[in-house]
């Protein structure tokens, strides 16, 4: 069955290009800069080297992030708005970043030029692995020839039930950025203080615990997944990881233990914008 709709994602919600192919999705590419360069994932390159970035990020390297103009949301939805068909985004938390003041700029245009097409947007309130699954729950039902309607219905119920809980490594990125003191990003960094993040319903993250080490800290991200799943084996349960496998593939054994060894369990690495 034809859609009479195009489906939207960004690359902020690590899925890759093959994957979004597969459902169906338009990407947008959110850029991040280091230095005077800057760079588009999958359209600056095609595969992701992960491990190459993210040890420059523990050599020292700061990457920063940039928002997406008018006119380039503008280009990404106008072919299809002038095919005649309407366009859904399913995109990263809104409140996370000022690019959605630029698209609500490129909305209220194309909304003058195409008045009788409709960008409809769906929020996952996460990023990364968080609105990873989402997107692909979305996409199937894509696939499937759901109507924008029965999406949106969907998603105004199951959004809030995804939820994404991480830990952070190592502090002094969060000191360099200004989201923590300097005295205790190095505090945490001597004591080997994990804080635990997570980000629900209201698409921010905040910090809910603290655990010493690496091994409390994947202890504490299993208590949450056993106190919270909610029918585990009728879905996927995303891992995701910045240049971290082996640690994911621990904390997959773990929750196995738990649950079974049929969880389908799927990896996925946080994506250079996030990852910055």
């Amino acid at each position: 069955m034809e859609n009479n709709y195009v489906i939207f994602t960004d690359t902020d919600t690590d899925i890759l290009p093959a994957e979004a192919k597969y459902y169906g999705y338009e990407l947008i590419s959110m850029p991040y800069r280091i230095g005077e360069v800057e760079t588009y994932p999958y359209v600056d390159f095609e595969e992701f080297d992960y491990h190459t970035f993210y040890d420059q990020l523990r050599g020292g390297v700061l990457p920063q992030t940039s928002a997406l103009s008018p006119v380039q949301y503008v280009n990404y939805f106008e072919p299809f708005f002038a095919q005649g068909k309407d366009v859904l985004y399913v995109h990263f938390s809104a409140v996370m970043s000022g690019t959605f003041n630029a698209l609500a700029i490129a909305e209220r245009e194309l909304k003058e030029k195409y008045p009788d097409r409709t960008l409809y947007k769906v929020d996952t309130k996460g990023i990364t692995l968080g609105s990873l699954n989402i997107v692909k729950e979305i996409g199937e039902m894509y696939r499937n020839g759901a109507s924008i309607q029965d999406i949106l219905a969907w998603a105004e119920v199951e959004v809030d039930k995804f939820a994404i809980y991480f830990y952070a490594d190592d502090l002094k990125f969060f000191g360099k950025s200004g989201r923590v003191s300097k005295l205790a990003a190095v505090a945490g960094g001597i004591l080997g203080i994990k804080p635990i993040i997570y980000m629900g319903s209201d698409g921010k993250m905040t910090s809910i615990a603290k655990a010493v080490g690496k091994k409390k800290a994947l202890l504490k991200l299993k208590e949450f997944v056993v106190e919270l799943a909610e029918d585990i084996k009728e879905h996927r349960v995303i891992i995701g990881h910045s240049d971290a496998l082996p640690l994911a593939q621990e904390f997959a054994e773990m929750i196995k233990a738990e649950f079974g060894d049929d969880l389908n369990i799927e990896y996925a690495v946080v994506n250079p914008t996030a990852g910055s």
